[in-house]
C-alpha cells in the first residue's frame, strides 16, 4: 500500500509499534527527540504544517495550539482522558479528536488495588522502616495496619474502571457500594453493589476509589467537606485525575489524622505536589503509574496511532471524542 503523504508529528516517544504504525503509512512522521514534556513555545512550533498529531495528557492542546496547527486534521490523544484538549476549539476548527479508552482499564484496576494494599498494610513506610536499619525483629505492635477483607468499598464513578476495581473485589468479600449519575445493573448483579449518594459512601466506606472523568462537576469533587464525611480509620484512592481532589484539604486531613490514609497515583497540579504531601507517612504517591505496563502503554501507543492512521484515510476512527466533526465534513472527515 502506498504511503499517504501526510506530515505527523508525535509530541514524545512512544512505545515502537506505535511509531512503526506511523512510519510504515505517512510519507514524514517526527517525533519529540527529548525524554520530556515540550515548551509552550517548542508545541507551538512543532504542530505547524501537520496533517496529524499523536499527543499525550501532559501536552496542552488549547486555541492557541490548535491555530498554530491550521489544516491539522487530527489530534489523537494516547490517554483515555482528554481534559488536556479544548474540543470544542478543535471541533470548531473541524480537527477530529481521538483517544485511547479500554485498553487501560485492567491497568488501573490493577493499579488501585496495589495502592488499597500498600496504604492499607503500610506496606511503603515498613520498606523504608526496613532500609533504614531499624528493624529489629517481630513486634505484635510494629506497624499495624487496616484489614481488607469484609470490608466496604465505596466507588464513586462505576465506568469501566471502576467497575473493574469492584469486581476485584470478590476475592475479599466485600461489601461494595457505588456513587454515579448512572445505575449500573451489571455491577450490582455481578458483586450486589448499592447504588447510594456520595455522602452515604463517603460516611460508610472503609476504602473510597475515586474513577471519574475531569470537568467543571468533578473538579475538587473531594474537598474538605467530602474527607469530614469519612471514617477516621478510612483510606482515600485516587487513579483518575488530581484535582478531583482537593489537594490541600487531602493533606490537612492525613496530616491531622481525620482519615487514616491515601493512595494517590495522581495529582492536582502534577507533577508538583501539594506542600507537606510528600512528608506523610500515611500517603501512598507513585508517579502516575497507572497504565505503566509495557503490554498496556503499548496497546494506547497502537490505537492512538491506528485512531489517527483513520482520520487520514477519510475513515471514522475506533474512538472518536468529538463526532460533530463527521456532520461537518462531507467527505468523511478528511479535509482536503
Amino acid at each position: 500500500m502506498p504511503k499517504l503523504d501526510a506530515n505527523v508529528y508525535v509530541t514524545r516517544a512512544i512505545p515502537q509499534p506505535g511509531i512503526d504504525l506511523l512510519v510504515e503509512a505517512c510519507a514524514r512522521v517526527g517525533v519529540n527527540p527529548h525524554d520530556r514534556v515540550l515548551a509552550r513555545d517548542e508545541l507551538l512550533v512543532a504542530v505547524r504544517g501537520r496533517d496529524a498529531v499523536l499527543c499525550l495528557l501532559t501536552d496542552t492542546i488549547d486555541a492557541a495550539v490548535l491555530d498554530a496547527a491550521a489544516g491539522c486534521k487530527v489530534f489523537a490523544n494516547c490517554a483515555v482522558g482528554y481534559n488536556n484538549i479544548d474540543v470544542a476549539a478543535a471541533t470548531a476548527r473541524r480537527i477530529a479528536v481521538t483517544n485511547t479508552p479500554g485498553v487501560l482499564t485492567d491497568a488501573t484496576a490493577d493499579l488501585t488495588w496495589a495502592l488499597l494494599f500498600a496504604a492499607a498494610r503500610r506496606i511503603p513506610e515498613g520498606d523504608r522502616y526496613t532500609r533504614a536499619g531499624r528493624f529489629t525483629g517481630w513486634s505484635p505492635m510494629l506497624l499495624l495496619g487496616a484489614d481488607i477483607s469484609g470490608r466496604t468499598l465505596g466507588i464513586i464513578g462505576a465506568g469501566r474502571i471502576g467497575t473493574a476495581v469492584a469486581l476485584r473485589s470478590r476475592g475479599f468479600r466485600m461489601r461494595v457500594l457505588y456513587f454515579d449519575q448512572v445505575q449500573n445493573e451489571a455491577l450490582e448483579q455481578a458483586v450486589g453493589a448499592q447504588r447510594v449518594d456520595l455522602d452515604t459512601l463517603l460516611r460508610e466506606s472503609d476504602f473510597v476509589s475515586v474513577h471519574v472523568s475531569l470537568d467543571a462537576t468533578t473538579r475538587h469533587l473531594i474537598g474538605a467537606r467530602e474527607l469530614a464525611a469519612m471514617k477516621p480509620t478510612a483510606i482515600l484512592l485516587n487513579t483518575s485525575r488530581g484535582p478531583v481532589v482537593d489537594e490541600a484539604a487531602l493533606v490537612a486531613a492525613l496530616r491531622e489524622r481525620r482519615i487514616a490514609g491515601a493512595g494517590l497515583d495522581v495529582f492536582e497540579d502534577e507533577p508538583r505536589l501539594a506542600p507537606g504531601l510528600a512528608e506523610l507517612d500515611n500517603a501512598v504517591i507513585p508517579p502516575h503509574l497507572g497504565s505503566a505496563t509495557i503490554g498496556t502503554r503499548t496497546r494506547m501507543a497502537t490505537l492512538a496511532a491506528t485512531n489517527l492512521l483513520a482520520v487520514l484515510r477519510g475513515e471514522t476512527p475506533p474512538n472518536l471524542v468529538n463526532p460533530e466533526v463527521l456532520a461537518s465534513a462531507p467527505d468523511g472527515i478528511a479535509q482536503e
